[in-house]
């Protein structure tokens, strides 16, 4: 027997499988932590990536923004750096009062000056102004420079375009949609409009309507991803100065910094979040088992779907996925829990074509899913109603949920991947 501990919540649930039934299991590989955050980011600015070195491309004076993402990205560890790349410039001849940052929500709320305090430090935000950037905030202002090959008015903040110097930040991971996070996703949706981001979201979903999500918008895939592909497009319009991503290893921690050209150091990030986070699997398994790491990733569905996607890149179409999350705030967001309340598929589709949301496309995807493989739940009892809203079934117990599995698997010889740290790790199939 193969025994398993795995998080939820707080805590850990344990279990045993029959080693022949255990085809793989999907950790993510290794990698050291920086152990010098501010030596890293000035290794990374004087030896960048397909650009000069930072302080040869900014001039003595030159007004200087530098995107960067909000508080739900507080993983990236601004405060950690930023101090380091505003005496950088500094040094560089370029003082505070001419640098700014520029919080790109794309289309998510503006966050509180103590909610910036937390993320990016007192210092930071004590030295140098900050600008919001949000799509659904009439106080942004957007500028059309152009149309994509899509069809997708290119309208960027006016504030990013005007300055002398454009910097872009952020982190990069696997990404659902867009394939990875970092890069080009600091433009759009981080710094455009509101219309411009619900046409870019759109091209996930097939021409006609009721032909669902479009089978290449998957984590990982940029080859042939039509919204990735527009998204460059906006890049490329920008044509922003330099770019700053980080990586983080498994246990959060910052990995690595990529700097210089906003496409190449960005798709050299791209490789080491494949080298840590993705995890060759030898075959497809009957049933996954699959946690997301335990709080906080498992504090509510709409985060815990992180992992149900991972999870089923594991399993053969038609087999059971088993998910171990606790979710103390099952109830939220609202607006996520809502499209479910559309129990037709189709409607739910046309809904989301009038009027795209990433709830709403996430609610649409996990509705795809239902359809073509078994869910099981591990969860706390009292969440059972909501779930019953969702539509996915609800067990209170490992056990439990595997003898669920031995019945709608209809055999005991089945085969099982366990993922224990499932909202990271993409399963990538040995072809």
């Amino acid at each position: 027997m193969k025994h398993f501990k795995l998080k939820y919540g707080n805590g850990e649930v344990e279990f045993d499988l029959p080693t022949q039934e255990v085809v793989d299991v999907v950790e993510g590989a290794d990698y050291p932590a920086i152990e010098d955050i501010p030596a890293a980011l000035l290794e990374a600015l004087d030896n960048p990536i397909g650009t000069a070195p930072l302080k040869d491309i900014v001039q003595h004076d030159e007004t200087v923004c530098i995107v960067v993402s909000d508080i739900t990205r507080a993983w990236i560890r601004y405060d950690a750096y930023l101090p380091t790349l505003l005496n950088y410039l500094n040094e560089a001849g370029v003082p505070d009062e001419k640098i700014f940052l520029l919080i790109a929500y794309g289309a998510h709320r503006l966050q509180s000056e103590a909610e910036s305090r937390s993320e990016f430090g007192d210092e930071v935000v004590n030295r140098v102004r900050i600008e919001h950037s949000s799509g659904i905030n009439p106080d942004s202002h957007f500028r059309h420079i152009g149309e994509t090959s899509h069809g997708v008015p290119i309208e960027v903040n006016e504030l990013a375009l005007d300055a002398d110097r454009l910097i872009l930040t952020g982190g990069i991971v696997y990404h659902l949609i867009a394939g990875f996070g970092g890069g080009r996703k600091a433009i759009l949706p981080g710094i455009s409009s509101y219309q411009t981001i619900q046409k870019n979201h759109n091209l996930c979903l097939s021409e006609e309507i009721g032909g669902g999500t479009k089978p290449e918008i998957v984590s990982g895939n940029i080859t042939n991803n039509i919204m990735h592909d527009d998204q460059m497009q906006h890049g490329r319009a920008v044509e922003a100065d330099f770019l700053i991503n980080s990586v983080a290893n498994t246990e959060g921690k910052l990995a690595k910094f990529v700097a210089g050209h906003w496409e190449d150091a960005w798709l050299e990030g791209t490789k080491l979040v494949k080298q840590i986070y993705g995890v060759p699997v030898n075959e497809l398994a009957d049933c996954v088992i699959a946690s997301a790491g335990g709080y906080p990733k498992d504090i509510n569905l709409y985060q815990g779907v992180k992992t149900q996607v991972n999870a089923v890149l594991a399993c053969k179409p038609g087999g059971v996925v088993i998910l171990l999350m606790e979710l103390p705030d099952i109830h939220e967001p609202e607006e996520f829990l809502g499209w479910f309340d559309t129990r037709d598929l189709k409607e739910r589709e046309i809904k989301l074509r009038n009027g795209f949301t990433v709830p709403g496309f996430i609610a649409f995807h996990l509705g795809e899913d239902f359809q073509k493989y078994r869910h099981i739940l591990v969860t706390k009892p009292e969440n059972k109603a909501i779930c019953d809203r969702v539509g996915i079934d609800v067990v209170t117990s490992i056990d439990e949920a595997i003898a669920l599995a031995n019945k709608l698997i209809g055999r005991d010889d089945y085969t099982v991947t366990v993922m224990p740290l499932a909202s990271n790790t993409v399963p990538l199939l040995n072809k």
